[in-house]
């Protein structure tokens, strides 16, 4: 087989429409939108960055860049492996300005960055082409793609592209059935020859066909089933509301049932007021898979950062072993135990009843905990609960009496 030069080999690699898979291409016709559905490592991020050089290349020179933070636009979409400044000829890549947080092509097409926590940022800011990336982690889609949407009035023809893993979301819902919205869809499985060797299986054997699996392999968009104690539009309230203060702070922990690096729940959250005036904010979600001694100084990260003041631990599995390993994590820990004596949903059900009267909020999106907490409650659900029991946990020791779950203190 005759070898080739490396001219010819990037020549190829460059020629992206030759080997991207169809879901990577854009639709032909006359859209406004385009949303793209893929599974995790389906290609997404590779096929906005080239659909963004390919519109450089037809003339685009105004462009929004928009992910779930800064620091995701920067490190995923600008930065990563597949992002702006990595693909293409190396004399046509971006130079990026940090300090303008925007970047500039030789032939003079500008991107700036915005993230999905700030609709007001796009307030002014007008483009000719947008990227959207990871729609359904963000913290406010609607709001954000509503200025986004605004701002695109330059030029002849100008179009945005969404690229994000799916998650049942009423925005996301919105936008597919939109007058000028054109869909692709990707399983991971499409791009496993780019992705890790083992990847796709060790997922599958783990999630099984489990409606994660079906969300976050296949890309497919599952509604929130029946019975479920939590809804999106829930979860979406509880992001709009502004967080009070929080006087008091607890890290909860949930641990695994096995000490062979099953997930253990680790949810930080914090109250303000008292009685029927009392409100609650869920301040973050460090919930991990891994042995004890790895969780339990997830556990000590958490507390440290957030200045807790204790930490609620359920002891059912393991007891005092519980204690004793995050002691060891962090010497000093205070560590309160806490005994389950009632099944898992009749424990969840006070703290839902605290979300739809209003008096939970999120400080952020948690995507993994909205996921667990919009499913739980199903009858066809299955797995263990680990993040929202650890949310449960945390709440009902906030709360202090009335209707919280009954706790044993041991």
């Amino acid at each position: 087989m005759a070898s080739i030069d490396e001219a010819e080999a990037a020549r190829i690699l460059d020629d992206w429409e030759s080997w991207a898979h169809p879901a990577q291409l854009p639709p032909p016709g006359d859209w406004q939108t385009w949303l793209f559905l893929g599974g995790r490592g389906a290609g997404k991020t590779r096929a906005g960055a080239e659909w963004i050089r390919a519109r450089i290349a037809s003339g685009a020179r105004r462009i929004a860049l928009v992910g779930p933070t800064h620091g995701d636009v920067r490190e995923v979409m600008i930065a990563g492996p597949s992002g702006l400044r990595t693909i293409g000829p190396r004399v046509t890549r971006p130079v990026w300005e940090a300090s303008r947080r925007r970047l500039v092509w030789p032939c003079g097409a500008v991107a700036y960055t915005f993230s999905g926590e700030d609709p007001d940022a796009l307030r002014g800011p007008q483009f000719d082409t947008g990227w959207a990336d990871e729609f359904a982690a963000w913290r406010h889609p609607q709001g954000v793609l509503d200025m986004l949407r605004f701002g695109l009035r330059l030029g002849a023809d100008p179009r945005l592209m969404v690229t994000t893993t799916p998650r049942p979301l009423p925005a996301l819902k919105r936008l597919i059935a939109a007058a000028g919205s054109v869909m692709t869809h990707a399983v991971s499985a499409e791009n496993a020859a780019n992705l890790a060797p083992g990847f796709i299986a060790a997922l599958r054997e783990h999630y099984g066909a489990s409606r994660l699996a079906l969300q976050e392999l296949e890309g497919r968009l599952i509604d929130d089933p029946e019975g479920a104690l939590w809804t999106r539009e829930m979860i979406d309230a509880a992001l709009a509301r502004e967080p009070l203060p929080p006087e008091r702070i607890v890290v909860a922990v949930d641990p695994p049932a096995s000490s062979t690096g099953d997930e253990c729940g680790i949810i930080v959250a914090g109250a303000s007021g008292q009685g029927a005036g009392q409100s609650f904010t869920v301040i973050a979600d460090y919930s991990v898979r891994a042995r004890p001694e790895a969780w339990a100084a997830q556990v000590a990260k958490a507390f440290t950062a957030h200045d807790a003041d204790s930490v609620v631990a359920e002891s059912n599995q393991g007891g005092e072993m519980v204690r004793a390993v995050l002691a060891a994590a962090l010497p000093g820990l205070p560590v309160r135990l806490v005994h389950a004596s009632r099944a898992k949903r009749a424990r969840a059900e006070p703290v839902a009843a605290l979300y739809a009267m209003g008096r939970v909020a999120h400080a952020g999106r948690m995507p993994g905990l909205e996921d667990q907490m919009c499913a739980f409650g199903a009858p066809e659900f299955s797995g263990s609960p680990d993040r929202v029991d650890a949310l449960v946990w945390a709440i009902a020791a906030l709360k202090g009496g009335g209707a919280e779950p009954r706790l044993r203190w041991i």
